[in-house]
């Protein structure tokens, strides 16, 4: 009795042709397949129209077997929100500015190579994925995915003011000067709010972010204790009262989250600081925030124009992603 080997699988990348060297890549995914005795990969170029979902979509209808992804952000939250509850892996080659869910699960950033090579031989784990529901001020109402973070308010805002000439040229410090043109015109805003199963709340806030991880570059913690892997959202509130509360924030991020809560000594003194509320922490399966006026959001580092009423669901273990063998991801 004679048994039938499987049939060869086949691979797919979605490129953005403007973050990478898309005839190396091509080459080097092409080899990968051909070792590893797959058909001859499958390849689709993002466009500004669509930025990786239509592409993973595409992928997904063609029977990939996995989808290797390489660009920005973007890329990479489009592609995830085509890929959530596929059960095929999502390969990223980091490619762009943050590779900010790369740098959260610990991937290689500068190792095309290894990335390539995790997505036809390596390991598999899976990471939740965020949902966020707008509604419009015309009471229009979109979803979307995310995987890193989003937020309404002034974090959006300097999203929305920063170059994007200079950010091809200078990379996340770009956010530098959109933050700083974006905090002259910083006012803050009232907002209700409700976890899954507690009250609600209200709040006059600068920012409102829920966060799938809380790591950013340059070594930032935003959100330390963030996990993508335990089917909760991270949530933080930036209410600061004046310059003072300014500098409560960023002693909060810049010193306590990424530097002090690395050592024990650090966190003996947090545990004896005295509170303050510049910024508030939350955690939940999701959450409801209502803006009296419309304002704008920002999901994975994108603008997402204006809403009224954000409602963020998380799916856990929605996305599978393949990883180097023997590679831990945080959280």
């Amino acid at each position: 009795m004679t048994t039938s080997s499987p049939a060869p699988r086949r691979a797919a990348l979605v490129y953005n042709p403007i973050k990478v060297d898309a005839a190396r890549l091509r080459a080097q995914v092409e080899a990968a397949s051909a070792d590893a005795g797959w058909h001859p990969p499958l390849f689709f170029e993002t466009t500004v129209d669509d930025v990786g979902e239509g592409q993973a979509r595409a992928a997904l209808d063609a029977g990939a077997a996995v989808v290797l992804v390489a660009g920005g952000d973007g890329t990479v939250r489009a592609a995830s929100q085509a890929m959530a509850g596929s059960d095929v892996p999502l390969a990223i080659v980091p490619s762009g500015t943050g590779n900010l869910l790369a740098r959260n699960i610990r991937l290689p950033l500068d190792d095309a190579d290894a990335m390539v090579r995790a997505a036809f031989d390596g390991e598999t784990t899976r990471i939740d994925v965020g949902f966020a529901r707008l509604r419009r001020p015309d009471r229009e109402v979109d979803e979307f995915a995310f995987v890193v973070m989003g937020g309404m308010g002034l974090d959006a805002a300097m999203i929305a003011n920063t170059s994007g000439s200079l950010k091809k040229r200078v990379g996340w410090v770009a956010y530098v000067d959109g933050a700083a043109r974006s905090l002259v015109r910083a006012k803050p805003f009232s907002i209700m709010y409700q976890l899954p199963g507690h009250r609600m709340h209200r709040a006059n806030v600068h920012s409102a972010l829920f966060a799938n991880c809380g790591s950013l570059p340059a070594g930032l913690e935003l959100i330390p204790e963030a996990s993508v892997s335990d089917g909760e959202l991270d949530v933080a509130l930036f209410q600061p009262k004046g310059a003072f509360g300014w500098l409560l924030v960023w002693r909060r991020v810049a010193w306590d989250n990424s530097v002090l809560r690395r050592f024990r000594a650090g966190r003996r003194v947090l545990a004896l600081r005295t509170a303050d509320n510049a910024v508030i922490y939350a955690r939940g399966t999701g959450i409801d925030i209502a803006a009296a006026e419309p304002r704008p959001v920002q999901l994975d580092g994108d603008e997402f124009g204006e809403a009224t009423h954000v409602a963020v669901r998380v799916v856990a273990g929605g996305l599978l992603i393949a990883v180097p063998r023997g590679h831990r991801v945080r959280g």
